[in-house]
């Protein structure tokens, strides 16, 4: 019997490599994997072109866009990357920015309003901080080059205001002149890669602000989901849950061996001590897929984006995910 052969576009993530290296197998389909190690890329590729039967793809995108009604994507609830993101607030040293709270007024900077990691910590600023969206001014362009689009068309309240950059600027020049008094971005700007000693990062120590934020909220944000075109599910709707299985056996298998002491799984020395004391502080499965292990992330998400008019009416995890994936075949 011939098996279903499907284009799969991900990055070189350690938790899928079990799957692309044939140590996994997903029942029925043989995966033509294209590996591309530039996630926006993967992004733009299948959101406005469709090229792949399969791929990764921002949430905040996929929010956005099964918002409108007409968006031709099934979601399956592998969380193939998920990111801390206190990392991701840059200042500028003369903006008079030393806490949270001081970023009201300001203007801030972000490549594209619907950027997942952008969602997540404006949603943090405003829980944590109470600065609000609408307290800030946000100028929206590329980060290193001029540009740059947002990919899913939005409609924004108007107590939010959001102005695109001049077409031949970018962000991270913007920073360092002052022209932007600070940044948001999943990408580390090149600037502060450079050590450029006119910016830093909101937060000192943000991997303690990250713990501190996980130990009383539980949330470890989810930054891309798997989808799969909807024309495909429709005509094989047990891809869904064919893909999904692998991709969990995948992670498993992955995570597993980080743990073995058999022999070195990784570049880092102590990974299988580091794993310990992941899961001492976030649990034995700290990188769950499926919606019930994570539905408090999702539905914080989900009203993130309906207060960042992301989403322009609130959405269900019904709408989102493809309802074989809700429960698995258990013995």
């Amino acid at each position: 019997m011939a098996v279903l052969e499907i284009d799969l576009a991900c990055g070189d993530y350690d938790i899928v490599r079990p799957l692309r290296d044939g140590t996994v197998r997903a029942e029925g389909m043989e995966i033509n994997f294209v590996t591309l190690n530039k996630p926006p890329e993967v992004h733009w590729r299948m959101g406005i072109h469709s090229e792949f039967d399969a791929a990764e793809m921002s949430f905040g995108s996929f929010v956005a866009g099964k918002a409108r009604d007409d968006f031709p994507f099934v979601g399956i609830p592998a969380f193939v990357y998920r990111k801390f993101r206190h990392s991701c607030a840059y200042v500028n040293v003369r903006a008079g920015i030393d806490t949270p709270e001081d970023l009201k007024g300001k203007r801030v900077g972000v490549p594209e309003w619907q950027m997942t990691a952008t969602v997540w910590l404006r949603g943090f600023l405003q829980d944590d901080y109470g600065v609000r969206p609408q307290d800030v001014s946000w100028l929206r362009g590329g980060l290193e080059s001029p540009g740059r689009k947002e990919k899913v068309p939005l409609q924004l309240p108007t107590e939010i205001r959001v102005e695109a950059i001049p077409e031949s600027k970018n962000l991270s020049a913007m920073l360092v002149a002052g022209e932007v008094d600070a940044l948001i971005t999943a990408q580390v700007p090149a600037p502060y890669v450079q050590r450029l000693p006119e910016i830093r990062r909101l937060f000192a120590d943000p991997r303690e602000a990250e713990r501190n934020h996980f130990q009383r909220t539980g949330i470890f944000p989810i930054m891309h989901v798997m989808v799969i075109r909807e024309a495909l599910y429709k005509r094989h709707p047990w891809v869904a849950q064919s893909l999904y299985k692998a991709l969990l056996e995948a992670k498993n298998h992955c995570i597993e061996n980080l743990y073995k002491n058999d022999g070195l799984h990784s570049v880092l020395p102590w990974a299988s001590h580091y794993v310990q004391d992941t899961r001492d502080l976030m649990g034995h499965d700290y990188w769950p897929y499926g919606v019930e292990a994570n539905r408090k992330t999702l539905e914080v998400f989900i009203r993130y984006c309906r207060e960042q008019g992301i989403s322009n009416r609130s959405i269900t995890l019904d709408e989102l995910f493809a309802r074989e994936t809700l429960n698995t075949f258990r013995v």
